[in-house]
């Protein structure tokens, strides 16, 4: 059998992704920088700025299968620039929001529904829908170390704004980039790969969104599969958002949380693009298994051993590689069950049981800490939930129900 090439406009598609995912996700990832400036300027408790991250993301999730939906309608280019300029106007009016109504308004529910149609969903579901079965699991892998890039270089870049230009500009001049998703997304224009396959099962054109739902609700893999998604995003959010802190009760300076989470995003571009690549030669299940239960024994390790900058730094540098490899395989089993016409509106689906994780890896982490003062019980059970993630995708397939 000869080889399965890229073609010319899937190329141009990775690219536009490449540079969409970067901008978006690295501005994103660099939002947790603004919550003491902006706190310190207004005269906030942080409660207020940490609010609207988490209305931020639960409204993402919440909105993401809609999204999807009006993606694979619609197209992906008409979605994506839409959300580029959301994301414009909702930054720009984050610069000059001075009340907790204006900020849970501009970062919480206007970027909320812009980083619906500008992230992995979307994006994803694009790149998976223009690519060869062959292929899709590296497309979409290459596609999120794209993003993974964004998230590293936007940190150092955001902290430098902060410093020379203050928490406004530095929120405008990210609104000038992100405007650039808008044009960039006209390079989201492959079609959908046609395989020269006989159909031998329903096909997603003889079904409407509704039935395509109601089949999804009924496969028990799928449930599994978003059951799995969501120790995904209470591990990355709880890490994401605590571990500067727990570094700082531990007598660490900032400066060392700003480092891991550095780390953690350029690991994530070698471990997004290698879970790409292994998805199209091995199981997907099984490796998203191998990747929670490592998950659970790099946590483990690092609260048994003497915190160190060298431990701290060598569990950003494991966790980056973990960090994000499940988001090219999840969607990957996605494309696998169903296929790809409806594959925005169910990745979203899937997507959404992440974002409700993330909202309480978040939530749960702050609220422990105020009660207890430490992260015990939180770090206690993201250990458990690796553990669920590996038992859960043993009742993962990849058998197809669905052909395009």
């Amino acid at each position: 059998m000869s080889e399965v090439r890229f073609s010319k406009p899937l190329i141009y598609m990775l690219i536009g992704s490449a540079f969409i995912l970067a901008l978006s996700l690295g501005v994103r990832h660099g939002f947790g920088l603004y919550l003491v400036p902006m706190s310190d300027a207004f005269g906030w408790n942080h409660q207020v700025f940490s609010l609207a991250i988490a209305l931020q993301n639960l409204l993402w999730g919440a909105v993401q299968p809609f999204t999807g939906a009006l993606a694979d309608k619609y197209g992906s280019k008409k979605v994506v620039a839409t959300g580029g300029a959301l994301y414009t106007i909702g930054l720009v009016m984050m610069a000059f929001s001075s009340t907790g109504l204006l900020i849970n308004l501009s970062l919480g529910l206007i970027i909320g529904l812009a980083l619906s149609a500008t992230s992995f969903s979307v994006l994803l579901s694009a790149v998976g829908r223009a690519a060869p079965p062959e292929k899709r699991s590296m497309a979409m892998g290459i596609a999120s170390a794209a993003g993974s890039f964004g998230q590293f270089i936007m940190l150092p870049t955001t902290l430098l704004l902060l410093k020379e230009f203050g928490w406004s500009s530095a929120l405008l001049i990210s609104a000038i980039l992100i405007a650039l998703i808008v044009p960039l997304a006209l390079m989201l224009n492959a079609k959908i790969y046609q395989a020269p396959n006989s159909v031998s099962k329903p096909t997603t054109d003889q079904l409407s969104f509704k039935q395509v739902l109601i089949l999804a609700k009924n496969h028990k893999p799928f449930i599994w599969l978003g059951l799995g998604f969501l120790v995904c995003g209470f591990q990355v959010v709880f890490i994401g958002i605590h571990l500067p802190g727990y570094l700082t009760d531990h007598g660490f300076s900032t400066t060392s949380g700003t480092i891991f989470l550095a780390l953690v995003g350029l690991f994530n571009i070698i471990g997004t693009y290698t879970a790409g690549w292994l998805g199209d030669q091995y199981s997907k299940p099984k490796l998203l298994m191998g990747l929670y239960g490592l998950r659970g024994i790099a946590i483990i390790a690092f609260l048994l051993m003497p915190l160190s900058t060298w431990t701290i730094y060598g569990f950003a540098v494991v966790m980056g590689l973990l960090w994000l490899s499940t988001v090219p395989l999840t969607n990957g089993i996605v494309a696998s069950m169903f296929g790809v016409k409806y594959l925005t509106m169910l990745s979203g689906i899937v997507f959404f049981v992440h974002q409700i994780g993330s909202f309480f890896g978040g939530w749960l982490g702050g609220l422990n800490h105020d009660l207890t003062g430490n992260y015990d019980f939180i770090w206690a059970l993201s250990i458990a939930l690796s553990i669920f993630g590996v038992l859960v995708h043993f009742f993962v397939n990849e058998e197809r129900i669905l052909d395009d």
